[in-house]
């Protein structure tokens, strides 16, 4: 994969080859279940984690239909709310991201049986359950601290600036602020 930059495709790379085998140039790689693009854009791989949220909260939907409303809202914390590498997407569409936290309300209206058109601020209020945007910031916000424990004086300087860009995209992700 040859990474680029913003706006300019690579046309010509150089041809690299292990063993006299020519390596294929790809587009798109699945890392440690993360999808890598060229172009350093997240809405791939937010694309898989909205697939695999609609997978799992209609499993848990169908599997657990008798439960009462308690058991089903620790499943959906359980199942629903783990969004994988969610702390690592930094460049993505307002659309991508907002399929997403549509997928993410939807799938409590219909685990907890509530009608399509009720308020999700209300809906997660009522039962306590954290918002989208309140779970996307407590991931982001978990990779900060992370990071900023790590023993590496270099790596816990660079994340514990304010004007660090991972920080500051950590903060518009807490307000809710829509990304281009």
């Amino acid at each position: 994969m040859v990474f680029e930059t913003r706006g300019k495709n690579i046309d010509q790379y150089p041809e690299i080859q292990i063993n006299g085998i020519k390596i294929q140039r790809v587009y798109k790689f699945k890392y440690l279940g993360h999808i890598l693009t060229s172009g350093l854009r997240d809405d791939d791989d937010i694309e898989r984690e909205r697939r695999v949220l609609a997978m799992r909260a209609n499993m848990v939907a169908r599997r657990f239909a008798r439960c009462s409303s308690k058991v089903k809202i620790t499943l959906f914390g359980a199942y629903c709310t783990s969004f994988y590498t969610c702390s690592l997407w930094a460049q993505y569409s307002k659309k991508s991201y907002s399929a997403l936290r549509v997928q993410y309300n939807n799938a409590f209206r219909m685990l907890i049986g509530l009608p399509r058109r009720c308020s999700a601020s209300g809906m997660f209020a009522q039962n306590r359950v954290d918002c989208f945007y309140a779970t996307m910031s407590k991931r982001c916000a978990s990779l900060v601290r992370r990071v900023r424990a790590i023993a590496n004086s270099i790596v816990s300087m660079i994340a514990s600036r304010l004007d660090c860009a991972y920080v500051g995209h950590c903060c518009s992700i807490s307000h809710g602020i829509k990304r281009q």
